[in-house]
């Protein structure tokens, strides 16, 4: 006979480590709405459905024993302790002592049983020896936060087995009840053995590759930070087609465009996202950020790498996970690091950066430095009266990445980086702009971050060059 008891509840099992030891007394609590009977209901479900074990409800009018012998139960459940021991406090009877003499009297019965009670507000809890007397404890909680309803389980203790603990989203879905995601944090392995390697994965572009020293180390992370319009999406998208072209299975995880969307936008540039997806070279799930939920975002998006054995991935973009659930992100993006790193998956994620000219940082709240390997830059370079593009990688873990500004456009093919040396029209194609390297320093627009060298100058009040042209506003 197993030792273990599977509730049959999905994912629950999984937070227990497999299940209930049996003959197990199990205490679920929670507020009203928590969706304790819902659990309870759920788990004699399952013991009949799954697993050749007849179960048993039982009301206040009918006598356990009895029916839990006259049917061969292996499950109880008794949805409504508070009752009885409000019951037992109105009139004056001995409930703790009560509450123990039936416990005993279902464990000698041989089965596992689920026992309901509504939380008491005032302590946060159930009293406390109720909750001595049960082998197992559950906590079902119920909040509602901009406008959605959020359900969490959390295993409080369980005796005599391991279980993973915090706190775990929890869902009612239709067709099949209650339906718990552990929480993404617990999911990595931590593996001191994490595998590394000296592959290198092409992001699309050979110069960009040469900017980073040879491209991307195969299972590292990248994050590229930059304004709307710069061509983030662009260069994920030119990054996966380069991967498939290299043989790899990709996915792009979307969560600001529609994937029609980006099928049409993509295509415009060259790139046939539809075909890639017929041939299954590329998988996009899309989920919309108004109900996203990062254990279930999370557990949806692991089981489809694993289920289709993809090793590049793209998350667009990162800033909304910020967005939906600031308390949550950096934990849950380490959790989405390590999980890929273990499996030697290359991952490319996407930063919505506020700064239209240069960048100060990458998040406020977010700091991402020590999430990622490399770091890729994309913002706007005012000169004159022209907005021009430009690309810096600061980082490049473990390379000797050249960290310089480039210039680049995007047309067919996705970020195309312009000649070092060479002058272009402007896009009106009237007056011609001189390449990056011609300017003395590519300045920022706020004061406090202007080149020290120019400060240098004007406080020793040296004429500047006249064969340089120094552009009044400008990013660095």
């Amino acid at each position: 006979m197993d030792t273990l008891v599977k509730t049959g509840i999905t994912g629950l099992d999984e937070v227990l480590r497999g299940g209930l030891p049996r003959q197990n007394n199990l205490l679920v609590e929670g507020a009203p709405g928590a969706s304790k009977t819902t659990l309870g209901l759920g788990f004699i479900h399952a013991g009949a459905a799954l697993y050749n074990e007849p179960g048993a409800i039982v009301s206040f009018e009918l006598d356990a024993a009895k029916l839990l012998r006259a049917i061969g139960a292996k499950r109880l459940l008794i949805d409504g302790l508070t009752p009885l021991r409000l019951y037992a406090e109105v009139h004056e009877l001995p409930f703790r002592e009560d509450l123990h003499l039936l416990i005993e009297g279902i464990n000698r019965l041989g089965v596992t049983t689920l026992m309901t009670a509504e939380r008491d507000e005032t302590l946060g809890t159930v009293p406390a020896h109720e909750r001595f007397v049960f082998d197992t404890i559950i906590s079902l909680t119920r909040q509602e936060q901009n406008r959605r309803v959020q359900r969490r389980l959390t295993v409080l203790k369980s005796r005599g087995q391991d279980f993973i603990g915090g706190s775990h989203t929890m869902r009612i879905e239709g067709g099949k009840g209650i339906h718990v995601y552990r929480r993404a944090q617990s999911r990595p392995l931590n593996s001191p053995d994490q595998p590394t390697s000296n592959e290198r994965v092409s992001i699309g572009s050979a110069p960009i590759d040469e900017m980073m020293d040879g491209g991307l180390y195969k299972g590292s992370v990248t994050m590229l930070s930059g304004i709307s319009g710069t061509g983030k999406t662009v260069l994920s998208v030119q990054f996966l087609d380069a991967c498939i072209k290299a043989g790899h299975k990709t996915l792009l995880v979307s969560l600001d465009e529609h994937p029609r969307q980006l099928m049409r936008n993509a295509a415009s540039l060259g790139f046939d996202l539809e075909g890639m997806l017929a041939r299954g070279e590329l998988f996009i799930h899309y989920e919309s950020p108004l109900e996203l939920e990062l254990d279930v975002h999370f557990d949806r998006v692991i089981k489809l790498v694993e289920q289709e054995g993809i090793d590049c991935v793209v998350f667009d973009s990162c800033a909304v996970y910020e967005m939906t659930s600031p308390a949550e992100v950096a934990d849950y993006l380490y959790a989405v690091a390590t999980f890929f790193k273990d499996r030697l998956a290359t991952i490319f994620t996407n930063y919505e950066s506020p700064e239209l000219l240069g960048l100060s940082q990458i998040s406020q709240e977010l700091k991402g430095s020590h999430l990622v390997d490399n770091i890729i830059l994309l913002n706007y370079v005012e000169i004159s009266t022209v907005l021009r593009r430009a690309i810096t990688i600061p980082r490049v873990r473990g390379s000797r990445n050249r960290q310089i500004t480039r210039e680049y456009v995007i047309g067919e093919g996705g970020l195309l980086l312009l000649d070092e040396n060479a002058g272009h029209a402007d896009p009106a194609g009237v007056v011609p702009q001189l390449p990056f390297s011609s300017y003395y320093g590519l300045l920022s627009r706020s004061p406090s971050r202007q080149s020290p060298l120019i400060d240098e100058a004007v406080a020793h009040g040296d004429k500047m060059p006249e064969s340089v042209e120094l552009p009044t506003a400008a990013s660095s």
